[in-house]
């Protein structure tokens, strides 16, 4: 089957809003931990606690992911500040051709 596979290039990574993305997830499962806790009881009774806890495992989580989307979106902003300054100063130097000096003219 692999023959018959059409070979593309791979394409170019979605960026998108990501650190809001995580937050809103990891609120999302904050809130759904502190909706089912009132009927804690309930799950108890069913062997279905671990819908509990599975909300709170996903909002400690997404405090991890706030943390880690948070840190990557600053370093990929730092490497595009970087390469633009990089790009600019090459851009300087070729539109400013430096000229050469001749010696002063002897007046013997």
């Amino acid at each position: 089957m692999a023959k018959w596979t059409p070979k593309h290039e791979a394409p170019e990574p979605l960026e998108g809003p990501v650190v809001a993305t995580i937050t809103g997830g990891t609120i999302l499962w904050f809130v759904l931990f502190v909706v089912q806790l009132p009927f804690y009881g309930w799950f108890d009774d069913r062997d279905l606690t671990w819908w509990v806890w599975t909300c709170l495992a996903g909002g400690g989580l997404g405090i991890i992911g706030i943390w880690y989307v948070r840190r990557r979106d600053a370093a990929l902003k730092r490497a595009a500040a970087e390469t633009d300054s990089d790009s600019d100063s090459d851009s300087d130097s070729a539109a400013k051709p430096e000229t050469e000096q001749s010696p002063a003219p002897s007046t013997d």
